[in-house]
């Protein structure tokens, strides 16, 4: 694993409106409905349940754990230029190092590199209470631009390369660096999880539901799971999300599809789970979440990410619109794809103009064929 990488943090929970009346019934559902947050909001208030019983010490544990890189010292003023109409852009990458805690969760053999298994452009529009979700298939042939690491090394171009090739070659600069050459979008705030962190993060959480409406079979990920109802454990999620030659037509598309539907159950799930009538479980939690989590410099403090995540906590599950990026399959390798341009460019026109992402963008493109056989229980 590279020195830079690690974690990820989660999604956008249910949102509520609270009055000033708290003694309301009414009030107290929508409370409740509020506990859906990004993981990175837990982390949030589990810090702030425990500085006020005066335990300061654990806020200075918990902001060491915070990994982060100097994305904007790397990359310097050759960037697209921040589009400021109140709405940001984060770049969310699951890396696949096979190094470390990882090598077991993984798979295969360590060979000292790391790969962005999945990676996710959030858009969060303006008033923070909506957002897209673009994911961007790893296996998508793109142009790679010359970048410079967060070490000050400097990477030729690439023509023709597959995306994911962008942060084993140069970590999480070169992959902002080519996410923006993509786009043409400023990426406001990095993010980034592996899978050990992953796991521990679904573990603390008690396991997420979901109901499968087909068996999956994948030994490459190690997950078996027959037709029903599952309460996924850490290492059966990280396969889940993982997955692709045991469901639909084995393509990374397909395990887009899976992941997106995932996302969708935790938010569903994290509502439904106490996590806020016990300081242990919030320190717990924290604690993983923090030791997981590797940030944009900006984000690297307890107090940023407290801030960060207060931004996030109305979006809800119903209000996180969520696509892949316009592509079709490679006709010289039907595994790799190639984005349809125009069709793209509709998206990320939409995205600079803080509007909805058109149907039109996303109609006729390559998709797997995974839709349906994972759901939120």
């Amino acid at each position: 694993m590279s020195a830079e990488s690690t974690p990820e943090p989660g999604i956008p929970g249910e949102a509520g409106t609270t009055g000033e009346n708290g003694s309301d019934p009414r009030h107290r559902r929508q409370r409740g409905r509020r506990k859906g947050l990004l993981i990175m909001a837990w982390t949030a208030a589990g810090i702030v349940a425990l500085g006020g019983t005066g335990a300061g010490y654990l806020y200075f544990k918990l902001n060491g754990n915070i990994k982060s890189v100097d994305i904007d010292q790397a990359l310097g003023t050759d960037r697209p230029t921040k589009v400021d109409n109140g709405s940001e852009n984060i770049l969310v990458l699951g890396s696949d190092t096979r190094s470390g805690a990882n090598r077991k969760l993984g798979g295969g053999t360590d060979d000292g590199s790391a790969r962005s298994d999945t990676a996710m452009i959030i858009h969060v529009y303006e008033g923070h209470q909506r957002a897209s979700v673009v994911s961007i298939p790893r296996d998508t042939l793109i142009d790679r631009p010359v970048c410079t690491d967060t070490q000050g090394v400097r990477h030729d171009a690439a023509h023709g390369v597959m995306f994911n090739s962008a942060y084993s070659t140069g970590g999480a600069a070169c992959a902002v660096k080519t996410v923006e050459s993509i786009t043409g979008i400023r990426m406001d705030h990095y993010l980034e999880v592996d899978f050990s962190g992953f796991e521990k993060l679904i573990d603390e959480l008690g396991g997420v539901e979901v109901t499968t409406t087909k068996a999956i079979d994948d030994p490459d990920s190690h997950l078996r799971l027959k037709a029903g109802t599952h309460t996924l454990d850490g290492e059966q999620a990280l396969g889940l999300v993982r997955t692709r030659h045991g469901v639909g037509d084995g393509s990374d598309l397909g395990r887009i599809q899976l992941q997106q539907a995932f996302i969708k159950a935790l938010v569903t799930q994290v509502k439904h789970i106490g996590l806020f009538t016990s300081p242990k479980n919030l320190y717990d939690l924290a604690d993983t979440a923090t030791k997981a989590v590797t940030t944009d410099s900006d984000l690297g403090s307890v107090n940023s990410l407290m801030s960060f995540a207060n931004g996030l906590k109305g979006i809800s599950a119903s209000k996180m619109h969520m696509v892949t990026m316009p592509v079709r399959y490679d006709p010289a390798d039907p595994n790799r794809v190639v984005v349809l341009t125009k069709k793209a460019q509709q998206v990320w026109t939409a995205l600079k103009n803080d509007e909805p992402i058109p149907a039109a963008a996303t109609k006729d493109t390559a998709t797997g064929e995974a839709k349906g056989v994972v759901a939120s229980s």
